[in-house]
């Protein structure tokens, strides 16, 4: 029978997401393709150093555990890459390395392999290149651009915190383009006129749909196993305030999920927050915010939506 994806969190990957290729794209940028080539091959059996994704990962699969069939996981991550497979050996030497959990990949020799997201079923995408997550997104899918940040990978800590904002992340931008055309209280007034109205969904909801599927397994585990402590944290940092925290909230409920956090700031420097809260990952659709967050947590631009229109290009842009 085949490998079905369909009931599983598939996460698609570049190496420049997990892994920290500075000195790969280096010699790439400056020696070109056979000098590449030859790098990779002489440090064929020296592994990667850490990326900025590689705690959210590690942490991501480890929640396979909590089923009792290991070929039957919660979480499947896919290698997605412009590497050719000799070039990528090494990332896949790495993956070993490391005790990943990866063992599927899509070498495309210079190309984007985006395309191959709806058929793997994949509910996020992360890469360090901003022309392929730009492309991702304005072909549909869901896709996040990792950004120089801090981060940090505390091997005496199982848990895993995911920090979203809200509109135009989980959310479509329709309110947020209110906001951007007319301001603060024409915002609110939308909010509140149409509090009952559930939001579209915006490109990470399907995400945050399969991660609240695996924490009601945990539920279910914590039910059977009274000391197990629930790994999976959810936090909403967003720049709302009330009166227009009611709709996101009924939103989430709408969907069947419920975050273990909410913050709703109204304005306040959204990096104060996440600096105490340290999640493992951060999504948000507007640079402005990502400037402060990405010094104190991995953090993932979205370009999504109206706040993205006409958007200078945001702080990193890798090889892979």
């Amino acid at each position: 029978m085949p490998y079905e994806l369909e009931n599983r969190l598939v996460i698609g990957v570049a190496s420049s997401a997990v892994f920290d290729l500075t000195d790969s794209d280096a010699i790439f940028k400056s020696h070109g393709e056979e000098e590449y080539r030859k790098f990779q091959e002489e440090n064929l059996y020296n592994p990667l150093p850490k990326g900025i994704a590689f705690p959210f990962i590690k942490r991501l699969l480890a929640l396979n555990d909590l089923r009792a069939d290991a070929d039957d996981p919660f979480v499947e991550v896919v290698l997605l890459s412009r590497n050719d497979p000799d070039t990528g050996l090494r990332v896949m030497k790495t993956i070993e390395h490391y005790k990943l959990g990866m063992t599927r990949a899509i070498f495309m020799q210079g190309r984007s392999p985006y395309e191959y997201i709806p058929a793997l079923n994949i509910a996020l995408f992360l890469s360090g290149n901003k022309s392929d997550v730009d492309a991702a997104i304005k072909a549909g899918h869901p896709a996040g651009q990792v950004l120089d940040s801090k981060f940090d990978d505390d091997e005496d800590d199982n848990s895993l915190r995911i920090a979203f904002d809200f509109d135009g992340v989980l959310a479509g931008d329709e309110s947020e383009s209110v906001m951007q055309a007319s301001g603060l209280s024409a915002f609110h007034a939308h909010e509140v006129k149409n509090v009952m109205q559930p939001h579209h969904p915006g490109p990470l909801k399907e995400f945050l749909v399969r991660v609240a599927k695996i924490q009601s397994a945990e539920e279910h585990h914590k039910r059977q196993n009274p000391a197990y402590e629930n790994r999976i944290r959810v936090s909403i940092v967003t720049a709302r305030n009330a009166p227009s925290h009611e709709r996101a909230l009924k939103t989430l409920k709408s969907w069947g999920v419920m975050a273990n956090d909410a913050f709703f700031l109204g304005g306040i420097e959204k990096g104060r927050v996440l600096a105490v809260l340290k999640p493992h990952i951060f999504f948000d659709d507007q640079s402005g915010h990502l400037q402060s967050a990405s010094t104190v947590v991995p953090s993932v631009h979205i370009p999504f939506g109206v706040t993205n229109q006409e958007k200078a290009p945001s702080p990193l842009s890798g090889a892979d």
